[in-house]
């Protein structure tokens, strides 16, 4: 696995819009004030060209344009980590046009995003062997004052920590950073009112409020809508991964954005029947957009714990990462430890 350098004191920014731009309110505000505040920081800024198009259809130019900037972006030696601008809806077209061979060759750097930018992010990891941030988009950054999740992510990008924990608080106001409440300052921090709850199962049981879980493995994974439309496709190359890292073991981080109950069974069927969790040792699964939602009789845990007990290892739901905010950083590719107990989980990172 290639690890990328820390972003240094002085360390340019990069940013690109392989899914949606910042051409609308309030993601522009967000973004200009984002630019300023890294800049103040002492950042050095570099932006793509689609930093602020709108010429797309659900990203924020044509498929080629789009593909385009993120290669030359990620290869380009005027920047030193590269964040996205947003997550979006068809970023899947944009990867037809990514040369991996070209990002393969270069020198790894962070790439952070989250929602439609697993479409790179997973990518990234099992096409390039190279780690990813499945993490906060550049519009996030704009927030007075950061959120200590927002913190957590800038650090791990320094170099400056390798052991994240949950957050007590969670958004359930508004949709989210990927979907800001436009009633409101678009720098407001969050409105944190719910208390997080974990819901933790050991393969068919439930665990004990006073019982601690302990795993290790090697994190992949991301928003479960675009993993399952890349089940199968040309880009499929998870087995391969999996075999790759067999003795770390695989730890899996899912969330969902558009999918109900329903569309997330049937997500974790496909990946399931596609081989995706071969050598698993445990899951995290993320509070989907969806909270609360129930059809049939089956709601957010039922749709996901009944087709994963089978595999015997820990399942941990409504982590504290996703489309409510706030989100842990998640490395995908990294090896990790993580420890649960109560309502508390850590991941601590091991860059192997």
């Amino acid at each position: 696995m290639r690890y990328p350098k820390p972003l240094g004191e002085k360390g340019v920014i990069g940013f690109a819009a392989p899914s949606f731009g910042c051409s609308q309110e309030p993601y522009r505000t967000m973004f200009d004030h984002c630019l300023e505040k890294f800049a103040a920081m002492g950042h050095g800024l570099d932006l793509g060209p689609n930093c602020y198009e709108d010429k797309g259809i659900g990203i924020s130019n044509t498929p080629e344009a789009c593909g385009r900037e993120l290669t030359e972006w990620y290869c380009r030696k005027e920047n030193d980590v590269l964040i996205s601008c947003g997550g979006g809806e068809l970023m899947c077209e944009t990867m037809d046009y990514v040369d991996f061979e070209r990002i393969r060759a270069a020198e790894p750097k962070w790439y952070m995003g989250f929602s439609d930018n697993t479409n790179f992010t997973v990518l990234l990891t099992t096409l390039c062997d190279t780690a990813s941030v499945y993490g906060p988009c550049a519009p996030a950054f704009g927030m007075e004052p950061w959120d200590p999740s927002l913190k957590d992510a800038y650090e791990l990008i320094r170099g400056k920590k390798v052991e994240v924990s949950g957050y007590p608080l969670w958004e359930k106001a508004s949709a989210g950073p990927g979907f800001p409440d436009p009633s409101k300052d678009p720098l407001a921090p969050y409105v944190l009112s719910e208390p997080k709850i974990l819901r933790r199962f050991s393969g068919e049981r439930k665990a004990g409020e006073d019982e601690e879980l302990v795993f290790s493995g090697r994190l992949i994974g991301g928003c479960l809508d675009c993993l399952a439309n890349l089940a199968g496709t040309c880009y499929d190359r998870v087995q391969d991964f999996a075999d790759r890292y067999e003795k770390d073991g695989i730890i899996w981080f899912l969330e969902s954005c558009d999918l109900g109950v329903m569309a997330v069974r049937r997500a974790i069927w496909e990946l399931k029947r596609a081989g995706w969790f071969r050598h698993v040792t445990g899951f995290l699964i993320g509070r989907p957009l969806h909270f609360g939602e129930q059809s049939m009789g089956l709601d957010q845990y039922q749709a996901v714990t009944d087709l994963l007990s089978q595999y015997d290892v820990p399942v941990i739901m409504d982590a504290d990462f996703g489309h409510l905010p706030p989100m842990m950083p998640l490395i995908c590719g990294a090896a990790a430890r993580v420890r649960t107990k109560g309502n508390d989980l850590t991941i601590r990172y091991e860059f192997r």
